[in-house]
């Protein structure tokens, strides 16, 4: 697989679309396709840190970075195929991002994959590669298509596959994403879904996203799935907890009808993650829909009761927590800044956009609130390093 990196160290300073989501789009975001100024271009590139007898390569790592490359860790940015792919790799190698999102469609061969990931490459080396990442679930949410990746075929059929049936088939589609240089699949969904309310369910059962069984197989199912991306040489994200089974409304593009009255701390649903987490994906997305039983002041991945003390907490998730499109509108009557903050401060990890203007104003924010608040400081420093050791299990640092 190509390698992929972050840049180290530098001057401070769809179809369906990103992160999980799902729906008929709205145009597509601009990205900004400038090159980074003369003056800001990385200095030259020192050797990796080495770790002391008593660090782990992730803590050596983050011993290393400056507060904006620890921001950065925290942050995907959206990377459409249309776009100028060598002016957004300055960009992201300038903005010090740890993880890129191929958004949209327009991916239609292996050979334009790999050929963006060949620009991220080449515009920022350094010793802690970023994810580089897409939504390939299967059905109406495959992103990279045409040759050199095959048409995977949508949750529900996959659901009629055996367990062992589906990793075969997941280790196949995770090597083709691995040949391309993709390292992490924002899939599979472990949702469940109520047969008699499928079509209601816009996010999901209408678009088949899940695996059309009960709690207990989508499980099954999803940890199959995520199996054979990690033999295919992929990481996988469970997706969209602690659920969207239970809404109407599709948090892309509504505010209405996104909040879940149904689900709570012991629903079966719940049940489903904890027992995908036992496949060990790279990451857990948390949903933007809001849970009145769980937390009703705030959407899932603003909520420490969702992220803090049932996902970490109660189902004993440590490693990544990464958000849904913090650009949809289930989110929109927030202010930029403070998504990702709220997000961070929630327990999260790796803030996803779908839009790069989006992304960068992000990473300011991150900088300016750490700057200004020690305690929050200390938070980015527990998620980054949280990234960091993902990355590490990925071989990634």
């Amino acid at each position: 697989m190509r390698r992929l990196f972050l840049a180290w160290p530098v001057a401070a300073a769809v179809g369906l679309v990103a992160c999980g989501q799902a729906g008929a789009p709205p145009a597509a975001p601009a990205v900004t396709t400038q090159p980074a100024s003369a003056s800001r271009r990385p200095p030259p590139t020192p050797p990796p840190p080495t770790p002391s007898p008593s660090q782990s390569p992730a803590e050596a790592a983050l011993a290393a970075m400056t507060l904006e490359q620890k921001a950065g860790q925290l942050v995907m940015a959206p990377l459409l195929a249309d776009a100028d792919a060598a002016a957004f790799a300055a960009q992201a190698a300038e903005r010090q991002v740890g993880a890129v999102l191929l958004l949209g469609n327009g991916w239609d061969s292996a050979a334009k994959v790999e050929a963006a990931a060949a620009a991220v490459d080449q515009a920022a080396p350094g010793p802690v590669r970023l994810w580089i990442a897409a939504d390939q679930e299967g059905g109406q949410v495959q992103r990279l298509t045409g040759t050199g990746f095959e048409t995977i075929p949508d949750g529900v059929e996959q659901g009629r596959m055996t367990p062992e049936a589906l990793t075969a088939a997941a280790t196949v589609w995770g090597r083709q994403l691995a040949a391309a240089g993709v390292n992490l699949n924002l899939a599979p969904v472990v949702d469940t879904v109520d047969p008699a309310s499928r079509a209601a369910n816009a996010p999901i059962g209408a678009l088949d996203r899940d695996y059309g069984l009960d709690a207990a197989g989508n499980a099954e199912h999803a940890k199959a799935f995520v199996a054979g991306m990690a033999a295919g040489g992929v990481g996988a994200a469970i997706k969209h907890f602690p659920g969207l089974g239970q809404v109407t409304g599709n948090t892309d593009f509504t505010s209405k009808g996104i909040e879940d009255g149904v689900t709570g701390p012991d629903s079966e649903s719940v049940e489903a993650f904890k027992a995908a987490i036992a496949a060990e994906p790279a990451m857990v997305m948390v949903s933007l829909a809001t849970y009145s039983r769980i937390d009703p002041s705030a959407p899932a991945a603003f909520s420490p009761a969702v992220v803090n003390d049932l996902l970490r907490g109660r189902l004993g998730w440590r490693g990544v927590v990464v958000s849904d499109s913090l650009t949809a509108a289930a989110v929109g009557h927030v202010p930029l800044d403070q998504r990702v903050v709220a997000f961070v401060q929630a327990g999260g990890d790796l803030a996803c956009f779908g839009s790069s203007d989006d992304a960068w104003s992000a990473l300011d924010a991150l900088v300016a609130k750490a700057s200004a608040d020690q305690a929050f400081a200390e938070l980015v420093d527990q998620a980054a390093g949280r990234v960091l050791a993902a990355k590490t299990r990925a071989g990634l640092v």
